[in-house]
């Protein structure tokens, strides 16, 4: 029998791909239940494949879980990175690779662009708020007494 493909979903970060992992069901059943590929294996290896514009690297680790998360960390911003990976077992090394998923890393640039307009937004929200107490507290909105008739 062949073990996969998994279920994978990577997001972005700055230098780093956030990976998740989702085993794939198993079709075995012990007493009406479907048994995970845990509960048949206990220990899984699974091996990340990273594609970059210099090459192909491959990373391999162990799970004892059905749905995991990895970081590949140390990586160019603003890059492209594609994943796929493959789950084994000591007893079964036949498996079917995720599809390829891919991610641009974030960069700084961005990052700080994203502050910058969050500060803005809260100077700008407060400057409009001084305005507009100065504005009520001068009288010119929201007035509660009428003008005197001399006024008028």
């Amino acid at each position: 029998a062949f073990l996969g493909p998994p279920e994978v979903n990577i997001s972005s970060c700055l230098n780093c791909l956030n990976i998740t992992v989702k085993l794939p069901k198993s079709h075995l059943r012990k007493n009406g239940k479907l048994l995970s590929l845990i509960d048949i294996y206990e220990e899984l290896d699974y091996e990340i494949r990273l594609k970059t514009p210099e090459g192909e690297q491959r990373r391999s680790e162990k799970t004892t879980r059905d749905v995991f998360n990895t970081v590949l960390e140390e990586l160019y911003p603003n890059r492209n990175y594609c994943v796929s990976i493959t789950i084994s077992a000591s007893l079964n090394k036949n498996s079917i690779a995720s599809p390829w998923k891919c991610a641009t890393t974030d960069s700084i640039a961005q990052q700080d662009y994203r502050v910058d307009t969050i500060i803005g937004a809260v100077c700008f929200s407060l400057s409009i708020m001084v305005i507009l107490i100065c504005l009520y507290a001068g009288g010119f909105i929201l007035q509660r007494n009428s003008l005197p008739h001399t006024l008028v």
